[in-house]
Formats: C-alpha cells, structure tokens, sequence
C-alpha cells in the first residue's frame, strides 16, 4: 500500500477536477516565473536550469581571487630590509596561482631560519595554515630562531586572506576593536628633563597616548655609591646570566637616584599619559623589588623585563611586593611559558612579540588563555610594516590587548616601504584594513633603496630547496 503522499499525488493527477486558479505573484523586476525561477536556480545545483556555458560566463564577473583547495606552495624568497631601524628579513611565499604571502623574519635575526622551512613548505596548501605550523614549530626554540617559523605563518595568513578575500583578523575570528593603540619606546639619554621633553614630543608630535621609557642602571653605575658588587666581580661580566642575581645591587642612593629620574620625567609629560619602563639591566631580586617600591608613586603603567622570564617564581616574588603591573614576554616562544607565568601569577601583563611566539594564531592563543587567568596582554614590535601589520590584525582580534609597541616611529621611509591604506599610523592609532590578507603590499623600489649590504631582492633560493636542516654551514 502506498504511503498518504503518493496517493495524494495520485489522486492530483487523475482528477478531472480543474484547482482554482492561483493568485497572480509578482517578481522581481517584471520578470516572469519562469525567469525568475530560472535565475533563482543559480544557487542550487540540484535544480539549474543554465548550461555549462552561461554558468562560466556568469563566474567570468566575480572576484574568485583563486581557488583555495587547490593553492600550492611553490617558492620562499628573502629581501632583507636595514636601518628599519633593525636589520629585519622580509619573505615572500608564492604560489601555483600567482597570489603571494608577506612575512617576516624577527629583527635581527637571520634569513636562514625562515630558508631552512622551505623544503617542507613546497607542495603545501598555504590555507592548511595550522597544520603547517604545526609540522614546523619543532624548528623554533628561542627569540631568535623562533622568527623563522613567525614569518612563515605570517605571509600563511596573508595568503589565505588573500585566497578567501577576507582581511586577517578574520582567520582569526573577527575583531574586537577598528583602531589598535600604540606606544612609543624611547633611548633613554642621561638628563631626565631633556629625555622628558623628547617623550613629549611623542605625544605633542606623533599623537602617542601611551609612552615607554628605558630606566637601566646604566644611568647610576658610574655615579659612586649608587651600586654595590660582590667582591672579584666587574662591571664587564656582571650581567653573565649565572651571576645576574648577586652581581650588582641598588644601593639607597642608587632608588633613590632612578626614582627622581622618573619624577622628572613626569614634570615634562604631565600625569595622565600611562608611562612604562624597560630595560632595568641585571640588577639583584631585592634590587628590583626596592627600585618597584620606590616607583609606584609615579603612576608606572608597568615595568618590563626586571628580571629573565625563565625566573618565573623569583619574578612573582616582585610581582607580589610591587603595586605596579610586572610584564615580560617578547623572548617566549610558543604558548606554554606564557600560560606558566600566567598560571602561577607571576606576571600582571604578557608581552609577546608576535615575530617571536608563534604568528598570528599562537599569539592570539596567547592573549586568550591568558584572559582567562586574568592576565592581559601588551605586544612588542620592532620591525617593518610587513610584520607591523599583522600585530594590528592580531591586536584587533584579541580582547584583552592593551598597547602595540612601535619602534620605528622615527624612521622617515618606514611607512613608504608598503602600499596600502596610508597612513599605517595615525594620531597614537593604527587603523585595522578590511583589505585581504595583512593589508599591505611592497613598494618595490623603497625597499630596493634600503636593502641590507650584499643583499638581493627575492633573488632565487633554490639551493633551500632541499632540506639542510643538518647542514651547519647555514646557521
């Protein structure tokens, strides 16, 4: 026996009895059911109507950008830019397709690490970005090295926003903020009121709203009863790491000194701008927790690197005696030592660099595991607007970001090295680009004009390859 629909269709189909007549529907257009029924159709493969020839002529109007399953890795080159103001190796991933990703290799750091990954990334899908990254991470290992995998990821993000048409942070998924803050590091020069007025100009000229300032005991060592060393150490080996702890200590007058240092500093910028320090050099534990304590009264929005992130429970220790946030970071490579410190709450702030801790995705892993301990994070910056640029879409796209450092502020070709929307910075902010990808392509004959010495822009590296992980020529 039939089921009741299939006897309802039986019935409809036998009966001589003519259905009233419909009410007429109007259609888009003044078209005509059929038409529109016709044109409705395109989305639905199952009931097209169109042959094979007016679809592809149909496709032929529509911005595809290239077809993602079927995008192969096919080359790696280096342009190594100088004086941006670090020494910073830019690279290039192309493809089958002729769409292309921009990365960056960290400052200072050599090309190699990235050359080194070629062999493994020719053939790869360039959208397969974590699986990628997770066959090379291995590669990584400290601030340095690490970069090589950075920028790898990097020019993936930039390549699979360009395959799918979508900006960057949007792999990651969509953005919290349309402008991300910036903040200013500046060489710290002997005289406090002088070094005050160049960080006023910071904001009177460039428009910064958060400023960074370096406060290392280069400033009081030189000055007789300021520091204090054990016996048979000197000043040329006090900062060896296995000395760093009992090698120089602050005596009164050398707080004392630094903390005046920063009041006068406050007298040329006033007191509403957030004011962070770095660059504290290898002073004792104790040191650092006396040198907090005499800080706080100067409304410090952090201090930075007071001692080395792997000292993860000495650096809580500062953390719990000093009412100033405590950060660290830009040395750490990968998640897991930043979910350490954030875990054991030795660190108030993050502060990777994203050139250095894994690429867009890791870093905003970074930021997310650690908002969950309560922790938030700042992003060290140094290099060019290739690498600029995706901490802005890395930035934007995690909640608990606060500041995006930028070192280049004084550079006068920096921003020229790219095309795309101008200015990169503006007013203390960087706009996030709704442009595929990073958002920026290379002004070829800019970077031409600053290359290293000796170096080539993307010349072939086909000597890369095959894989000379072994080789130690290279390292």
């Amino acid at each position: 026996m039939k089921s009741s629909i299939f006897n309802l269709l039986d019935r409809t189909h036998l009966s001589s009895t003519r259905p009233a007549k419909a009410p007429r529907i109007s259609f888009p257009g003044g078209a005509s059911r059929r038409d529109w029924l016709r044109s409705a159709a395109i989305g639905a493969a199952a009931f097209s109507f169109w042959d094979n020839q007016t679809i592809e002529a149909y496709q032929q109007n529509v911005n595809t950008n290239s077809k993602p399953s079927g995008l192969k890795i096919t080359d790696l080159r280096v342009a190594v830019v100088a004086r941006a103001p670090m020494t910073c190796p830019v690279i290039r991933i192309d493809t089958n397709q002729g769409i292309y990703g921009l990365g960056e290799v960290r400052d200072g750091a050599s090309k190699n690490y990235a050359l080194m990954l070629k062999s493994r990334l020719l053939g790869e899908n360039p959208c397969n970005i974590d699986k990628i990254f997770k066959k090379i991470k291995q590669f990584g290992g400290h601030a340095r090295q690490g970069g090589g995998v950075c920028g790898v990821e990097m020019a993936l993000c930039d390549l699979a926003g360009k395959a799918y048409n979508v900006p960057a942070y949007q792999l990651l998924g969509g953005k919290f903020r349309d402008k991300v803050r910036c903040y200013a590091d500046t060489t710290q020069v002997q005289d406090a009121s002088e070094f005050g007025r160049k960080l006023k100009a910071r904001v009177d000229e460039k428009g910064f709203t958060f400023l960074k300032m370096d406060l290392g005991v280069g400033l009081v060592e030189r000055i007789p009863g300021t520091v204090s060393r054990p016996l048979g150490t000197t000043s040329r080996n006090y900062n060896n790491t296995q000395h760093m702890f009992t090698g120089m200590e602050l005596t009164p007058k050398g707080v004392e000194h630094m903390a005046d240092y920063v009041a006068k500093v406050r007298e040329q910028i006033g007191w509403e701008v957030p004011l962070a320090s770095d660059h504290f050099g290898h002073i004792g534990l104790n040191s650092c927790i006396r040198l907090g304590k005499a800080l706080e009264k100067y409304n410090m929005a952090w201090l930075e690197d007071m001692i080395p992130w792997q000292y993860g429970d000495l650096m809580k220790k500062i953390t719990d005696a000093v009412d100033i946030p405590i950060l660290t970071g830009e040395d750490i490579y990968l998640k897991e030592d930043f979910l350490k410190l954030a875990r054991m709450h030795a660190v108030d702030i993050v502060h990777p660099d994203l050139a250095t801790s894994g690429g867009l995705f890791e870093t905003k892993r970074i930021g997310d595991l650690c908002q969950e301990e309560g922790v938030a994070m700042a992003m060290h910056f140094a290099g060019t607007p290739v690498s600029f640029m995706a901490n802005v879409h890395c930035a934007a796209a995690t909640e608990n970001f606060i500041a995006l450092e930028h070192h280049s502020v004084d550079v006068p070709w920096w921003e020229d090295l790219v095309h795309g929307h101008k200015p990169l910075f503006d007013k203390g902010f960087a706009t996030v680009p709704d442009t595929p990808g990073l958002g920026v392509t290379l002004n070829e004959e800019v970077v031409k004009q600053h290359l290293a010495q000796g170096e080539q822009y993307f010349a072939p590296t086909t000597e890369w390859n095959v894989d000379r992980t072994h080789d130690r020529l290279w390292s």
